[in-house]
């Protein structure tokens, strides 16, 4: 019994976490920034949405939970390497490669369909 209990909340979590990419991916494209991937995976990992910034690109990963600091909280370290080393084989299939001009997201999503992006998230 415990097992599909949790099955159905994965299940729940999963489909709310589509959502939340969903309602980002429209907030981007309606500030000027068009969606060129969704959930691209690559050896290193998967990257959420990839929107195109002119000549550059912005990886956004996305995370939503009751509240932007809880949904903050979910992002570590690793999870930050995994998206940069994704980021880095996708760039390889890219025209401009390595030398794109690139930027790193993090949208954020809570329970009321609120957005908080921070743009450069991962920024040196």
């Amino acid at each position: 019994m415990s097992y599909r209990k949790g099955h159905m909340q994965g299940a729940t979590g999963h489909a709310a976490g589509l959502a939340a990419e969903a309602c980002i991916a429209r907030d981007y494209e309606r500030r000027g920034y068009p969606i060129a991937r969704r959930r691209w995976r690559g050896h290193g990992g998967e990257i959420d949405l990839i929107a195109q910034d002119g000549d550059g690109l912005v990886f956004i990963e996305v995370k939503k939970s009751r509240s932007f600091d809880r949904a903050l909280a979910r992002i570590g370290t690793r999870q930050a390497a995994r998206l940069m080393q994704a980021a880095e084989e996708f760039l390889g299939t890219q025209p401009r490669g390595q030398l794109t001009d690139v930027r790193f997201d993090v949208a954020l999503m809570n329970d009321h369909g609120d957005i908080q992006v921070i743009e450069n998230a991962f920024a040196a």
